[in-house]
């Protein structure tokens, strides 16, 4: 018995419903979305069936949307990129399903497998990119829902952290 507290639990917590949390219906806060990221990609009979590939634009699908915030499924063939884009005042969590993709922003140059997962705040600036010569797809949560992709010019120092 643990008598650092005069506090003891008698009974069956769970029959005491004012005491429990009621589970959410849609996600709030970051951890909830990179979940929901994360069951989304494991559930693949729910996105692998609308899966295209484009070879002349980047192709996309709205999956669902929920209040607040909105989830998209891309695809990527080799060689297809976003071009350099923040995302407004959207924060967002961007997993990739399948494939392997490069992300490029002003702290250099990452590669993505299947799983990856990157979290990023309103105003965070990047280039993402299929490098690979196998198609890709990844999933985009963006909350609040994404309203403007303003694209940027590389500047030089952006430059220097793209490999050639």
């Amino acid at each position: 018995m643990n008598n650092d507290s005069d506090l003891q639990i008698a009974g069956d917590i769970l029959e005491v419903p004012h005491l429990l949390q009621p589970a959410r219906e849609h996600p709030a806060t970051i951890a909830e979305f990179a979940g929901l990221a994360r069951e989304i990609a494991a559930n693949r009979a729910e996105w692998e069936h609308l899966v295209e590939y484009d070879a002349t634009s980047r192709w996309y699908h709205r999956l669902r949307t929920g209040p607040g915030y909105e989830v998209w499924l891309l695809s990527w063939v080799p060689g297809q990129g976003s071009g350099r884009h923040d995302h407004g005042p959207s924060s967002g969590v961007l997993t990739v399903l399948d494939g392997t993709l490069s992300e490029h922003s002003s702290r250099g140059a990452l590669a993505l497998g299947a799983g990856s997962q990157r979290v990023f705040a309103p105003g965070y600036a990047h280039e993402v990119v299929n490098d690979s010569l196998d198609g890709a797809v990844s999933l985009h949560i963006y909350f609040p829902g994404l309203t403007e992709m303003p694209m940027h010019r590389c500047s030089p120092a952006d430059l220097e952290s793209v490999p050639a």
